[in-house]
């Protein structure tokens, strides 16, 4: 019954999406609102995240921190990961086009189910190495790296550090930093 009901919901495109106000994110045509603004811990823990990473890239010329920027997948599909690390040049100045190499999504209230089930499987279809899944509540980070076709789980880490091999640039990055 499930199948017959998405059917009738609207399908949208990047076209469409690109006139809207306010946060959204666009999933295979359906679009999700970016509200409630993420909480205070939510901010304080990603502008954690963005200062670790930002330093550990200083000495890597092809890589860069990226903190909510529009990533379009497709014409139908584009998403705002909290944090990420995405390496190689910039063709658009409006979007990402290639898959970041590491995504972190900080969970709130409004946007765990989302970030656990659907961006998981979407980050893990189109390549991301490493998906992380932070919870300022649990004080816990999740790491998965893609290998073969899908995601492993590296491990759950509070105060632990974690090399984060992408290839161009190793990361080390200290989870007790960022509660």
């Amino acid at each position: 019954m499930m199948a017959v009901a998405i059917e009738y919901l609207p399908h949208y495109t990047y076209e469409e999406y690109k006139e809207w106000e306010g946060r959204w994110e666009l999933i295979f045509g359906i679009p999700y609102a970016m509200l409630p603004a993420p909480m205070i811990e939510h901010q304080r823990v990603s502008t954690k995240i963005a200062r670790i990473l930002d330093e550990a890239l200083d000495n890597c010329k092809k890589c860069m921190t990226l903190l909510p920027v529009d990533w379009k997948i497709s014409e139908d599909t584009v998403v705002q990961p909290d944090n990420m690390v995405y390496c190689g040049t910039i063709d658009n100045p409006n979007y990402i086009v290639r898959p970041p190499k590491i995504v972190f999504e900080v969970l709130s209230p409004s946007s765990i189910i989302k970030d656990i089930n659907l961006k998981f499987q979407l980050y893990e279809r189109e390549g991301v190495l490493y998906y992380v899944i932070v919870d300022p509540k649990e004080k816990i980070a999740k790491v998965y790296r893609w290998s073969e076709g899908r995601y492993v789980k590296v491990g759950d880490f509070s105060n632990e550090s974690v090399t984060f091999d992408i290839g161009e640039c190793n990361i080390d990055f200290d989870f007790g930093k960022v509660w």
